[in-house]
């Protein structure tokens, strides 16, 4: 049961395991089927072990990790979680499709050459051919982190879910510095689509660009945005039951300054982009545990490419 796991340090540093794996091993959560703990999973289970409430009217200071040696085992992956949710909780996530797990920071992946056109083949003809292949070159992974300054006496008082809205701000900002790299892929190579204005016609005819494939969302920076907002045909349109605004056509809208005022990106967000990671956010913990909190070290190693290249356009606008 979670009450007898033995948390020590040596579970972050399990090779192949992360933390919360490493937990699940030795606590695993199909045991607590039909228990009022079902829905918990082994980290969360160790919270409730230790009563450390980290939200809510009654929720607990920074402190209460380290109320014995084995709970401040926990206040690293706590950090984590904190971070990993502001970073997943980015407009990022909304232009993925797929997400490859590489062991180094090279990554060759594989490429599909399908250019012929679909049609009847005549009995006797060779069908037409889809080719796939490795590319000529590797993706290269970049390091994306930040480091965290903060003393155990600052921290030691404040209220855990205060310091969590702080630690998720810092991974959306992570996640926004990654998507630089994402746009700058989904652009690559691409042969633009001129438009002298930015008017509802012009992304209604990007829209109508794609064949095969679905726009169903689009990229723009804040100005573009805004300017696309105050459209007339955009007077009724409101939020979906998850936050997100719409194009009258379905697209979703994504507003980021990683695009520039002249180009918008219209993509197929199930076809277009790979994200490609050799860890997870990883934490220098050995320091967290034992209350040295003046340097906390957040990274992850990504890159992106495109995968189909008929499933992203560019607009590019006032040429």
């Amino acid at each position: 049961m979670y009450n007898n796991v033995k948390l020590e340090k040596g579970l972050y540093n399990l090779s192949g395991k992360s933390f919360s794996q490493a937990l699940e091993a030795l606590d695993p959560s199909s045991e607590y089927a039909g228990t009022p703990l079902e829905n918990l999973d082994a980290f969360e289970r160790q919270l409730k072990r230790f009563n450390i409430k980290v939200n809510g009217s009654d929720c607990d200071m920074v402190e209460k990790f380290f109320t014995t040696t084995e709970s401040a085992v926990l206040f690293p992956e706590f950090i984590r979680r904190c971070i990993k949710k502001g970073f997943d909780e980015s407009v990022l996530n909304n232009i993925v499709a797929v997400s490859t797990r590489c062991e180094s920071n090279l990554y060759t992946g594989c490429v599909i050459s399908d250019t012929t056109t679909y049609s009847t083949t005549a009995q006797g003809t060779s069908l037409p051919t889809a080719s796939v292949t490795e590319p000529s070159t590797s993706l290269q992974l970049h390091k994306y982190g930040r480091l965290i300054t903060a003393s155990y006496e600052a921290l030691r008082q404040q209220k855990l879910d205060v310091f969590g809205v702080m630690l998720r701000s810092v991974g959306i900002k992570l996640a926004n510095s990654v998507l630089a790299s994402a746009v700058t892929a989904l652009k690559a190579n691409i042969t633009p689509i001129n438009a002298s204005t930015i008017n509802y016609a012009t992304l209604a005819s990007l829209y109508g660009s794609f064949n095969d494939f679905n726009m169903n969302c689009i990229i723009l920076s804040p100005a573009n945005t805004a300017t696309v907002l105050s459209f007339t045909q955009m007077e009724k349109t409101c939020a979906d039951s998850q936050g997100k605004i719409r194009l009258p056509f379905g697209a979703e809208i994504i507003c980021t300054s990683e695009v520039e005022n002249d180009t918008i990106i219209g993509l197929d967000k199930d076809f277009a982009l790979e994200i490609v990671t050799s860890s997870d956010l990883v934490l220098e913990t050995d320091k967290l545990i034992d209350c040295q909190l003046d340097r906390i070290a957040v990274s992850v190693n990504c890159g992106f490419r495109r995968i189909t290249n008929n499933a992203v356009k560019v607009l590019k606008i006032g040429n």
